[in-house]
């Protein structure tokens, strides 16, 4: 274990991931008391709500509401998507949202195409365009994400060297707008990745930028979610994205009932038993984990909110041979 992150850095993604992806609608009362119930787990980082064009996603319509609703606390830092001008705009206005920027692309042209609506190319001018609002706010720019970057439903097996390629274009604008690129966010958007590759990929991605911070966006699509952040602890990555019970997902994923991102609590779990440091309330967040289940109505895939955790069943077995 010597080789393996000594501590790692979540960054919850549930209740925005979620929400924004389930089809009846919920409570805004609901989503606030998943939201402050998170907040006391000992996660540091929560993305609480969406502020896109409610037509088009409907499960945010309420997101000024939610913002306004949720508990804050010291030391946590509670933020939100947006995708426009507009977006960003209603995410200044509001109280004690942290804030900061970030550029996107993706290796394959087909899904960009289908999710965005443009090619390579244009997308070049669309983050040169988004850096340049970022710097008029006086918002850092800090992360730069790529999308399917270990597979894509419509082009196939993605090759290291083209994650690389794709950055380079991305990471070109560092330099020529005056950014700070703190983070390489690798996502593996329609659950492509497997523990090799992605041991492939990282290597790649860490031999081109070393003083880069990568971070996993790891989805659980074919059940390979927490094997493969084992094996980006393996490789020294000490960050990820992730959401509790497992909620939200990618419509592109291909099959209506894959699961979505990797789970919070089984990551959790995970690093408590081999001695990496969350700073996370395992027992205080496998209880949001059934929270979040109670307030969509149905299963979700985390692993660990059924079972349990090993420490109270540790306690239990210890009570009960101290009473026989």
């Amino acid at each position: 274990m010597s080789d393996l992150p000594s501590r790692i850095d979540i960054q919850e993604e549930g209740p925005r991931e979620g929400f924004q992806i389930e089809p009846g609608p919920i409570a805004t009362a609901r989503k606030i008391e998943l939201i402050d119930a998170l907040t006391e787990t000992g996660l540091k980082k929560i993305q609480v709500a969406s502020y896109v064009n409610p037509k088009r996603v409907p499960g945010w319509a309420d997101a000024d509401e939610v913002v306004k609703g949720f508990k804050r606390k010291e030391g946590v830092a509670h933020h939100v998507l947006w995708l426009n001008e507009k977006g960003l705009q209603r995410a200044i206005a509001a109280d004690d949202i942290y804030m900061f920027g970030s550029i996107s692309t993706t290796t394959s042209e087909t899904f960009m195409g289908m999710n965005t609506n443009r090619g390579f190319k244009e997308n070049v001018g669309v983050q040169r365009n988004q850096i340049a609002m970022y710097q008029e706010h006086g918002i850092p720019v800090t992360r730069a994400s790529i999308m399917t970057a270990w597979g894509c439903n419509f082009e196939g097996d993605i090759p290291p060297a083209r994650v690389v390629e794709r950055l380079e274009e991305l990471l070109g604008l560092e330099a020529e707008t005056g950014i700070d690129i703190d983070i390489i966010s690798l996502a593996d958007t329609v659950g492509w990745a497997t523990p090799k590759s992605v041991k492939e990929v990282v290597g790649a991605v860490r031999n081109r930028w070393p003083d880069k911070r990568i971070c996993l966006h790891l989805h659980d699509t074919r059940g390979c979610g927490i094997a493969n952040v084992y094996a980006g602890l393996e490789m020294g990555v000490d960050l990820y994205d992730s959401s509790v019970a497992g909620l939200g997902g990618c419509p592109f994923a291909g099959h209506k009932g894959a699961a979505g991102n990797v789970t919070t609590e089984d990551i959790v779990f995970m690093c408590d038993e081999m001695g990496v440091e969350t700073g996370v309330d395992l027992e205080a967040l496998i209880e949001c984990a059934r929270l979040a289940e109670d307030i969509v109505g149905h299963d979700l895939p985390g692993k660990v909110m059924r079972g349990g955790a090993l420490s109270a069943l540790r306690r239990d077995a210890k009570a009960q041979a101290a009473h026989a």
